[in-house]
């Protein structure tokens, strides 16, 4: 069914690092149009267990490219969905709350069960995931669970992933090579394009949210409307004001248990490195338009080249900046 094979390319060389190890290409052995960056360690452990994982009715799903929203939509959706319960939502991580579904199998030196932790966590499970439409599990397009889909540009998504990769993975390249790889579709979970694309064509059924970065940061209340009617939640506007507060990008930043700096913190210990929250915080500048002020001219111009917006057009996607 799949097909795993090293790039021929020097740059998956110049971004790799020891924590993200050894990348390669995973493509559909029948279709290698549909492919994914990953270390190789993802796919000795768990490529098929999790396709093959039982996925159940009642569960939740973000899914999206690192570095695009992703935090803010789990603490958004979480607590739409759970009664908007402060109290744990204060007192609980999201980390234990919105699981990584992949973190077990990408970090070179973890050795963590996720798929196995996630048959023990209580219903209904909330379950994040930046695995592309193939790689997910079968079970999600067959028991149809509720999915929530974020984007953002892919200027901001590519300078907001080198900084992560910079500090969370301890990348030591220049970020010139870094964009270079994601121009090129070989930055770890690359393609961006693909990835958005995919999801995008399916926008329509019945268990799928399509939502944008950029419309959340220009219009938070009608994202969250959105996507509580979505979830088939109802609450007042009062209660619609005070979640909108409690998601403002200040607030979340601050949020010690929203914010997973103390995860980076103890991750980058981990590894031997030195967390510093005054150069680095997980939740970084959140801003539309940042990519302005980092990418080189150079930079920019490659990023204006990147992918098939050809196709993008015959499906009426566009990228909002």
């Amino acid at each position: 069914m799949f097909k795993i094979e090293k790039p021929d390319d020097e740059i998956v060389e110049k971004v790799g690092t020891t924590v993200i190890a050894d990348l390669v290409k995973i493509s559909l052995s029948d279709d290698p149009s549909k492919f994914c960056i990953m270390p190789r360690k993802y796919t000795e452990k768990d490529l098929e267990r999790v396709k093959n994982m039982e996925i159940f009715e009642d569960d939740i799903f973000v899914i999206t490219f690192p570095k695009c929203g992703t935090t803010w939509t789990e603490e958004m959706v979480w607590m739409l969905n759970n009664n908007l319960d402060y109290e744990t939502s204060k007192n609980v991580r999201l980390t234990a709350r919105f699981p990584f579904l992949e973190w077990g199998g990408i970090i070179h030196h973890l050795d963590v069960d996720r798929i196995e932790e996630l048959k023990n966590l209580p219903r209904p499970r909330h379950i994040n995931t930046h695995l592309p439409i193939f790689m997910l599990p079968d079970q999600l397009w067959t028991v149809k669970p509720k999915v929530i889909y974020v984007t953002r540009n892919p200027k901001d998504a590519a300078v907001s992933w080198f900084h992560h990769h910079r500090h969370f993975h301890q990348y030591q390249g220049t970020k010139a090579d870094f964009i270079e790889a994601f121009s090129k579709d070989l930055m770890f979970f690359s393609p961006m394009n693909r990835h958005v694309l995919d999801f995008w064509k399916i926008r329509d059924e019945p268990n799928i949210l399509f939502l944008f970065f950029e419309d959340m940061k220009r219009n938070l209340e009608q994202e969250v409307k959105k996507t509580m009617k979505f979830l088939n939640k109802d609450y007042s506007q009062d209660q619609i004001d005070k979640l909108c507060t409690h998601l403002s990008f200040d607030s979340i930043k601050d949020n010690k248990t929203v914010n997973k700096n103390e995860e980076l913190r103890r991750f980058v210990t981990s590894v031997g490195g030195n967390y510093d929250p005054s150069e680095y915080t997980f939740i970084r500048k959140g801003q539309v338009g940042g990519y302005k002020d980092e990418l080189t001219v150079e930079e920019n111009e490659m990023m204006d080249k990147y992918g098939n917006y050809a196709e993008f057009e015959e499906y009426g996607f566009e990228y909002k900046y």
